[in-house]
């Protein structure tokens, strides 16, 4: 089935899913000094909640952090004191979207995306969306542990770029789009966010992507799935679709 958005058409039935599932393993993806998310049984003194063990159906508590467990997509709330709820700042879902592949540069002790790479990839490209894969891109993207292992990220002058190109979705490989360990600075945060003038409540960041290595760069149209948490940041499923020539 072929859809038309903005003139541009699309198979609805070839969709590129760029999200990481989230299981109850420890071997899930982790970060932020969290322990794995949990998937088990709901008990209620003898009651589990398990066709295995008894019950009429299957039953399950689910413990997780969006942050820390896979795939997830925030909004500016996720550093204001003020509250912004994500399934009230993403009222559109679809996006023309630009696929990159980047290797992270040596700055001062760390790996960094710079502005110069972004300006070199997108060039006068005009976008709603940006993907970011980052080399190497490894299945083990998929269940790595993240903390304490200072993981590249993006300077503040890059995000200043994105945002001047108006770039409004941002999604990336990594666990976040700042350093590890910044004292709290969040520099690419406030920077995409505008957070010292006029904030860009609209905007997305969507952090823990994995982009396979059969997903071409270029142009594509993004659909932004995010499950409707009145939070700062939900769960979300990424997909992409490739536009028909």
């Amino acid at each position: 089935m072929k859809a038309k958005i903005k003139n541009d058409f699309i198979d609805l039935s070839k969709p590129l899913d760029i999200s990481i599932p989230l299981s109850g393993k420890a071997s899930n993806v982790n970060a932020w000094y969290v322990k794995h998310p949990k998937i088990e049984p709901h008990t209620d003194g003898e009651y589990v909640g398990k066709v295995s063990e008894g019950a009429s159906t299957n039953f399950n508590d689910i413990w997780f952090n969006p942050h820390a467990h896979g795939t997830h997509t925030e909004c500016v709330g996720h550093i204001t004191e003020e509250f912004h709820s994500v399934n009230q700042s993403l009222k559109q879902y679809f996006f023309k979207a630009e696929v990159i592949t980047l290797a992270p540069e040596k700055y001062q002790d760390d790996w960094v995306i710079s502005r110069k790479q972004l300006q070199y990839a997108l060039g006068n490209k005009k976008r709603e969306a940006l993907v970011i894969r980052t080399l190497p891109n490894m299945i083990d993207k998929l269940s790595k542990q993240y903390s304490n292992t200072n993981a590249p990220y993006l300077l503040e002058e890059a995000v200043e770029y994105l945002v001047a190109k108006g770039i409004e979705h941002l999604l990336i490989d990594l666990p976040s789009v700042d350093k590890e360990k910044d004292g709290g600075a969040l520099l690419a945060h406030n920077a995409f966010w505008c957070t010292s003038g006029e904030i860009r409540k609209q905007a997305t960041i969507t952090e823990f992507i994995y982009v396979p290595n059969s997903v071409k760069d270029g142009k594509y149209f993004l659909n932004l799935q995010v499950a409707p948490f009145e939070n700062d940041a939900s769960p979300s499923r990424p997909v992409l679709y490739k536009i028909e020539d």
